[in-house]
């Protein structure tokens, strides 16, 4: 909700306790991590904190293809996501 309304700042204190709280919960290697890492990602896209984004980008992917499957629609979403980071990063 804070990064629908531009609010960064609120956000990301937010999901980082989100993501670890989930860590902590359900492990490394569970499909809601692969959510928040991607959660987390995309509101540091959404900043231009690319540097930042590429690498939880990349470790939403891995976790994804790897519980999930090659074939999974959250794979295809990752990996637009990723695509999406390296235009912009490119363009």
């Amino acid at each position: 909700m804070y990064d629908s309304q531009g609010r960064y700042k609120e956000a990301e204190p937010l999901l980082l306790e989100a993501l670890d709280l989930r860590k902590r919960l359900l492990g490394d290697n569970h499909p809601h991590v692969a959510n928040y890492l991607n959660n987390l990602a995309q509101l540091y896209f959404s900043q231009g904190r690319y540097t930042e984004a590429e690498p939880l980008h990349l470790e939403a992917l891995d976790l994804r293809k790897r519980l999930l499957g090659d074939n999974h629609p959250y794979v295809a979403r990752a990996l637009i996501n990723l695509a999406e980071l390296y235009a912009t990063k490119v363009g």
